[in-house]
């Protein structure tokens, strides 16, 4: 007995300690893959986080003023998480992306601890289980942890059986073991919003992988069939969560007395918005209207305030985000940074996707927020921690491309009879 359990410590702390040692070994990127940033991608980000921020205080002000008393309650700690977040996202841009593996299975244990901690926390104001709180009044959302988790296990899994990602056991079932616990946590909390965005980036990944081959299209149809029948349990279990799906959602919502008060705010401000907007701090639906104006329903206040144009830029910015994330994954030196930037970039895709859904109407009021832009310092701050390693990824992939250009001129040169270039070395005048 004493013997087993020295063995099961001995293994337990080769799988955390032992792995946050041998992550050190290898943190820094290879000589031969220190390629230059995406500076364009870094431009892009810096654009839309300094747009994000602008519009955050315009849309929290109000609700910072009449529930805390001071109108730079939510952006006060907002902007400080985007300074420490820029700075993040540079500094995991030097690292070695590879490394985040050995930190797989603590991480994912780390962020299974608080999914059960935060359920026995204060309730919010819904009645879910959703913080974990600390002394000194800081707090933190697992379930944005639990999020890169689950994309660094699945493609940590999918790369470890590549040659065997056909086989729907390897491909499909094995990826999919991590993601089952955290589910079950989720729905305790409940925090069915997470659950909805993590099966979707889980379904991503392994589809743009081609997990299980065939297989794929059978587990999409029994994944449609499970959907569809916790939806229904959702809609007849009462509830909050009933209560939401049982408003006036769709392609064409067109009756809004039977909408959520929420959903009918949100299209009422999108409406107001017009071309151009009323301009920038005016908005009257954030005044006490609209709830959760600075987080859920963020997108209506811009197109409020800013209107179509303001509402376009936002989508472009995005649209760019997402077109160069892809661009990185498709250019990564591997199997698994192509996995993990595609898992990186679909969070960012179906988090808008789904954050405009809601504003417009389009899909039930789910609460999901805006990357860069909704209140959040555990999401801001993780999301540019992931832009850091997608910057990793790129100039890994850019050191790859210089290689390769380096060594077709090379050839070229060769055919051609060219000398070869030679670096010019001149002399330093003293």
């Amino acid at each position: 007995m004493q013997n087993t359990s020295l063995s099961l410590l001995a293994l337990i702390l080769d799988h955390s300690v032992g792995n946050i040692i041998r992550m050190l070994r290898v943190i820094r990127l290879p000589k031969a893959e220190r390629g230059p940033v995406s500076w364009g991608f870094v431009g892009t980000l810096a654009v839309t986080l300094a747009y994000g921020l602008i519009m955050l205080f315009s849309a929290s002000y109000s609700s910072g003023y009449t529930k805390y008393g001071d109108i730079y309650h939510f952006i006060k700690p907002q902007a400080i998480v985007a300074v420490v977040g820029f700075a993040a996202m540079l500094f995991m841009s030097r690292i070695n992306y590879r490394a985040l593996r050995y930190l797989n299975e603590t991480f994912y244990f780390v962020t299974l601890v608080l999914l059960i901690v935060a359920l026995f926390m204060p309730s919010d104001s819904n009645g879910c289980y959703r913080w974990v709180y600390f002394p000194g009044g800081m707090s933190l959302q697992p379930s944005e942890m639990a999020k890169f988790a689950i994309i660094l296990g699945t493609a940590d899994a999918l790369d470890k059986h590549k040659n065997q990602i056909k086989n729907p056991i390897y491909g499909i079932i094995l990826p999919a073991l991590p993601l089952i616990p955290v589910l079950i946590l989720l729905r305790l909390e409940p925090h069915n919003s997470a659950m909805l965005l993590m099966c979707a980036i889980f379904a991503t990944m392994l589809l743009c992988a081609g997990g299980g081959g065939v297989w794929l299209f059978a587990a999409g149809g029994v994944a449609a069939a499970g959907g569809l029948a916790f939806y229904n349990y959702l809609q007849s279990s009462g509830g909050y969560a009933a209560e939401r799906l049982g408003g006036v959602w769709g392609l064409t919502p067109t009756d809004t007395t039977n909408m959520l008060w929420q959903t009918r705010q949100s299209v009422y401000a999108i409406c107001t918005g017009g071309l151009f907007g009323v301009g920038i701090g005016n908005s009257v639906q954030k005044h006490q209207w609209l709830p959760y104006a600075e987080n859920d329903f963020i997108f209506s206040v811009v197109c409020e305030e800013l209107g179509f144009v303001g509402a376009l830029a936002l989508i472009l910015l995005f649209a760019a985000i997402i077109v160069q994330g892809i661009l990185i994954a498709l250019n990564a030196p591997d199997f698994f940074g192509a996995l993990l930037g595609i898992g990186i970039t679909s969070q960012v895709a179906w988090q808008v996707f789904c954050h405009i859904g809601v504003a417009t109407a389009l899909l039930p009021n789910t609460g999901i927020s805006l990357p860069f832009f909704s209140s959040g310092g555990t999401s801001l701050l993780l999301l540019l921690g992931e832009m850091g390693v997608l910057l990793s990824i790129s100039r890994a992939g850019n050191a790859r491309m210089e290689a390769r250009q380096k060594q077709h001129q090379a050839e070229i040169d060769r055919k051609l009879g060219r000398a070869p270039r030679r670096p010019v070395y001149r002399r330093q005048s003293t």
